[in-house]
């Protein structure tokens, strides 16, 4: 994966207004949900860049000032990630 890739979702992420405890679990979350999706989406680099911002964006939507749970985290932002794929589907 290119180093732009990551560093587009990963922005998202230490951009958002957050304290940093927040910003901390809602970054190891983010990677954690990242490892275990990642072979889905192929090698495609543009599909890639596009589910990691996704990835991100629901993780963002689903956080809050006191989150800290990675594994709450983690599996609320798949769970909405999903969701919002059936959506478009």
């Amino acid at each position: 994966m290119s180093r732009e890739a990551q560093t587009k979702a990963r922005h998202l992420i230490d951009g958002a207004s957050f304290g940093p405890e927040a910003l901390k679990a809602i970054g190891e979350a983010f990677d954690a949900a990242w490892a275990e999706v990642s072979g889905n989406f192929g090698d495609d680099m543009v599909d890639v860049d596009k589910t990691r911002r996704r990835l991100a964006k629901a993780l963002l939507s689903i956080a809050n000032e006191d989150s800290r749970d990675v594994a709450v985290l983690k599996r609320a932002a798949l769970q909405r990630m999903a969701l919002d794929y059936r959506r478009r589907s």
